[in-house]
C-alpha cells in the first residue's frame, strides 16, 4: 500500500524555509523533494490560500514564509493538503445486508474515529517551530569556516 508522504514532505519544507535567508524558488525545493517542481508549486499555492508561506514573481522571487513557525501548527497543515481522514483502511460495502458486516464496519469505523480524534488533537498541540528545534541546534552546532 502506498503511503501519503505529503504532510512529511511539506513540513520538511516549511521549516527548510524558516531556515532561508530569501524566497526559495519552486525548482530548489522540488529538487530537495526529488519531485517536479509543478507538484510544488500546486501544493505550495495551497499553502499560500491558506497565509502559511507567500510567493514572489521574478529573478529574484520565489516561496517564503508567510507566519513564522511558532503560529502554525501539524493541524494546520494537515488540514491545508487533506480532504479525507488520515487512516487509509476502507470499510468494506459489498454485503450491505450482512449483519456481519455492519458490526465490523461499526467497531473499526468506531475505532478509527476515536483514534482520529486523539491524533487530530496532538496536531494541533505541536508548532513547527517545535519540529525546528532539532534542526536549528544541529545547525549551531556545525563549525563555521
Amino acid at each position: 500500500m502506498r503511503k501519503d508522504s505529503r504532510l512529511s514532505r511539506v513540513l520538511h519544507v516549511l521549516i527548510h524555509l524558516d531556515a532561508f535567508e530569501h524566497p526559495v524558488t519552486s525548482d530548489t525545493l522540488a529538487q530537495m523533494l526529488n519531485t517536479n517542481p509543478v507538484v510544488v508549486r500546486r501544493t505550495m499555492a495551497l499553502l499560500r490560500e491558506q497565509s502559511y508561506v507567500k510567493s514572489i514573481k521574478g529573478h529574484s522571487g520565489g516561496w517564503s514564509l508567510a507566519k513564522p513557525l511558532n503560529e502554525i501548527t501539524l493541524l494546520d497543515i494537515h488540514q491545508t493538503l487533506s480532504e479525507n481522514s488520515v487512516f487509509t483502511i476502507g470499510l468494506t460495502d459489498e454485503h450491505t445486508n450482512c449483519p456481519i458486516e455492519h458490526a465490523v464496519n461499526r467497531a473499526l469505523k468506531d475505532a478509527m474515529d476515536e483514534a482520529e480524534s486523539l491524533l487530530l488533537k496532538r496536531f494541533g498541540e505541536v508548532t513547527l517551530s517545535e519540529l525546528s528545534i532539532e534542526f536549528k541546534t544541529k545547525l549551531a552546532s556545525i563549525p563555521s569556516t
